[in-house]
């Protein structure tokens, strides 16, 4: 930690798993910086992220891996990759745990690819199967999965980068309507 805020400088792929064990419907928010001051791991690349990650050999156990990012075909998991390959596209997928990880929405434009030294908020909701995913409010991704999972680690996935991460909250939503229609009406 520097200044309370996570200092993650990524020589390689690393991921950086939440402890806990989330399950339900919830909510993930965070605020995040990727850095591009001319240090020796500053690149505009890679905001990522893994959530309901388990692993179906073992899903309550924790996810321990080497950071090669094939390491991680093997887990069942929903996966945002924000400026990935050296910020040329932004993409979402949902790994299946036998090694199929179809990307279900690509980006390709200026607007959805990374702009350095700037504040993002991210906000992840999965809530009865509808997964959606927010950057700076506005809605990236909807997916209505017919075979959601359900349980699972939150991990921040990143390589050759350097990002600040701050605010990160999890919460377990009960009255699901309100964010919901947030996620339709966008």
């Amino acid at each position: 930690l520097v200044d309370g805020k996570l200092d993650v400088f990524a020589a390689k792929g690393a991921t950086i798993w939440y402890k806990n064990l989330l399950k339900g419907n919830i909510s993930i928010e965070y605020e995040i910086w990727v850095v591009d001051s001319g240090g020796t791991y500053d690149r505009i690349s890679d905001m990522n992220a893994f959530w309901m990650a388990s692993d179906p050999a073992s899903p309550d156990s924790l996810l321990y891996r080497d950071g090669k990012f094939s390491s991680y075909d093997n887990l069942q998991l929903y996966y945002a990759g924000v400026g990935g390959h050296a910020n040329t596209f932004t993409r979402f997928r949902k790994y299946h745990g036998n090694g199929t990880k179809p990307v279900m929405k690509v980006y390709t434009d200026d607007n959805h690819l990374l702009t350095g030294n700037t504040f993002y908020q991210v906000r992840i909701t999965i809530i009865n199967g509808i997964v959606c995913y927010f950057l700076n409010n506005r809605l990236y991704w909807k997916y209505e999965d017919k075979h959601p999972y359900t349980q699972g680690y939150f991990g921040f996935r990143t390589t050759m980068s350097h990002q600040k991460i701050d605010n990160f909250r999890v919460y377990q939503i009960i009255r699901a309507n309100s964010l919901l229609n947030n996620c339709r009406n966008r």
